[in-house]
């Protein structure tokens, strides 16, 4: 009885929550067409395509077909009153920004921010359009809050006619998918959203402007870099332009010293010996435990060539595959381990929410 009560509360919870988007869609009939169509997502239908939600509503097919390709609401607003609802309902000591990108596949040139590129979806470079997205996570609870288009910048930027046909305005331009998630950031945190941590893939995590910018928003980062990431466990000696000899032209820049150690990719920093492994077990799948071997030390990025802020490197390396990733974070030398890998290993989370979507 108690589970009958709670599915059939489900249909009246749903068009509480879609109420308080009222005043984000303009028109009546534009506003039961919304509950038309969330009604119809969340269905048992086999097929989740316009026809057959429409004609389960008794609805005409072709006029929910015009509200999703006509029909204009404000997507500003839904955007910020969905970040005010996670704000007030979801608020968090220890909530976790989750930015990741996704792409959807297409065909022909029209669609705004097309082009061949790297495809996630389809695992190869391929014709396709990428955006950038925030995500929410805290407690049991995770969601999707924000997102915004990648746009390229040979293809589109530099070509506005083509720009203005796809309905891209003159104000959007390329930015690096790093500062669109900075962006993104900005705008969720100025609707009343705090993050205590973020974690982010190679992608964001190799770009040490990012890296900076989230540090100056107040935020704990724990992101995954490349092997490929440049650096130092102890700082190397940092000559300043006015400790320079004065000999030749005057030096404008910091440099090394002369016989300090040059950087060192960190896939080869610890050949022999380096801090001791331990063991972590991250949680059950079907296929059985995930076990991860994690081990870190203090570190200093190379920026530009010289050392950046001194930062956790951490090393985690699955038990069983071997698959390896490689981690920089900025908490203080205080954090547990255990909290800077539930961090790192909570980005399946937006994975999860892409996943959910695209189904």
């Amino acid at each position: 009885m108690e589970i009958l009560e709670q599915i059939t509360g489900l249909k009246r919870r749903l068009t509480w929550f879609l109420k308080q988007f009222d005043d984000c869609v303009k028109t009546a009939p534009s506003r039961a067409h919304l509950r038309t169509y969330v009604n119809g997502q969340v269905s048992d239908l086999e097929r989740k395509s316009v026809e057959p939600m429409a004609l389960e509503a008794g609805v005409a097919p072709r006029t929910l077909q015009e509200f999703l390709g006509l029909h204009r609401w404000d997507h500003e607003a839904v955007r910020r009153r969905v970040q005010q609802i996670v704000a007030r309902d979801h608020a968090h000591d220890n909530a976790i920004a989750l930015i990741d990108e996704t792409s959807c596949a297409k065909k022909g040139s029209k669609t705004a921010g097309v082009q061949r590129q790297w495809c996630g979806s389809t695992g190869k470079k391929d014709n396709c359009v990428v955006t950038v997205h925030l995500g929410y996570g805290a407690g049991d609870f995770h969601a999707l809050i924000d997102g915004d288009l990648y746009l390229p910048e040979e293809s589109w930027h530099h070509d506005r006619d083509r720009c203005r046909e796809a309905g891209i305005p003159d104000e959007v331009l390329y930015r690096p998918k790093w500062e669109i998630a900075l962006e993104l950031l900005d705008r969720t945190m100025d609707n009343g959203i705090r993050f205590r941590y973020l974690a982010a893939d190679e992608l964001y995590g190799a770009a040490s402007r990012f890296r900076c910018g989230v540090a100056e928003r107040g935020m704990i980062y724990v992101v995954e870099v490349p092997k490929s990431q440049m650096g130092w466990t102890k700082r190397p000696r940092v000559i300043a332009p006015e400790d320079a000899p004065r000999t030749g032209r005057p030096r404008t820049l910091p440099r090394l010293a002369k016989g300090a150690k040059a950087a060192r990719r960190v896939e080869k920093l610890w050949r022999r010996g380096g801090p001791s492994w331990q063991c972590f077990h991250v949680k059950n799948t079907g296929k059985g435990p995930v076990v991860w071997r994690v081990r870190r030390a203090r570190f200093y990025p190379s920026e530009q060539g010289l050392p950046g802020e001194e930062c956790w490197f951490i090393v985690v390396c699955n038990v069983i595959t071997g698959e390896t990733k490689y981690f920089l974070s900025n908490a203080s030398e205080q954090t547990s381990l255990e909290v800077l890998l539930h961090v790192a290993f909570n980005r399946w989370r937006i994975e999860r929410i892409f996943e959910d979507g695209k189904g």
